[in-house]
């Protein structure tokens, strides 16, 4: 663990020396004699663009798929590879019974990421506009984005949020222990937008307490019309804290609940 943490601090410190010198480089040999200083502003817009959304995500990409497991371990991944929100959720059952069980709990089923609803997300999120049903960002597991994902906007704003995402687990596929559920999810509270620590893009900042999320998600399907029991796995990964992939703090115990419809 300590090894795996001198690793990251000093992959950190490359990648920061690495954009300041490419930065510095292109500013002097290319527009240092051109650009006034009431351009500037365009330049530093530009570099933040190219340096977030185009080279850090390389970087991370070429890094996560030479130094990190391409197998399951209790965590979602970003697009570029780097570690996301826990899993914290299982469910057993068909994907009508999933969507049923949560639309009835009080959740929104969220719209497909697309330009059209990234645009609408973005105008609602600067206004404070209600957009119940707003898209959430890509996460993945067993290399695919979630399959579904549902959330509850807080005083009608898209910028406060709980919501969770859902993954079908492959055919014949069990979980450590031997286990087995047919949907794994990850819910997490988006408390605020901000800045990505690990590339600087524009993103939700999640509450680090996930556990608490966890379990506002299992009280509002207690609550829900549909009947459900609940298993609690208590300590079923490791407790431990770190950070998901856009650099917030997270801390959990570990415990997995499996949610399932009881057969009235």
């Amino acid at each position: 663990m300590k090894k795996q943490t001198v690793r990251n601090s000093a992959f950190r410190l490359v990648r920061f020396i690495f954009i300041t010198i490419i930065g510095y480089l292109v500013y002097k040999s290319l527009l240092s004699e051109i650009l006034t200083r009431k351009i500037h502003i365009f330049l530093y817009i530009f570099f933040w663009l190219f340096s977030s959304y185009l080279i850090l995500p390389f970087i991370n990409k070429l890094m996560t798929g030479r130094y990190l497991p391409d197998y399951f371990i209790g965590r979602a991944r970003t697009s570029d590879g780097l570690l996301g929100d826990p899993i914290n959720l299982a469910f057993i059952g068909t994907e009508d019974e999933l969507e049923e069980l949560f639309i009835k709990s009080g959740w929104m089923k969220a719209e497909p990421l697309t330009l059209k609803s990234s645009l609408r997300m973005i105008v609602a999120s600067v206004l404070a506009k209600s957009y119940p049903k707003a898209p959430v960002s890509s996460l993945f597991l067993f290399n695919k984005k979630q399959d579904l994902a549902f959330e509850r906007e807080i005083e009608n704003n898209p910028r406060r949020r709980h919501h969770v995402r859902f993954w079908k687990t492959p055919k014949n596929w069990y979980l450590p222990g031997g286990r087995k559920a047919d949907w794994l999810g990850a819910a997490t509270y988006d408390k605020k937008v901000g800045f990505s620590l690990f590339t600087g893009q524009i993103t939700h900042k999640i509450n680090s307490d996930v556990d608490q999320e966890r379990d506002f998600v299992l009280e509002s399907l207690e609550r829900s019309e549909q009947s459900v029991s609940i298993e609690l796995v208590a300590h079923f990964t490791t407790s431990y804290h770190g950070r998901n992939g856009g650099g917030d703090e997270i801390f959990t115990d570990g415990s997995l609940p499996f949610i399932k419809i009881e057969n009235k």
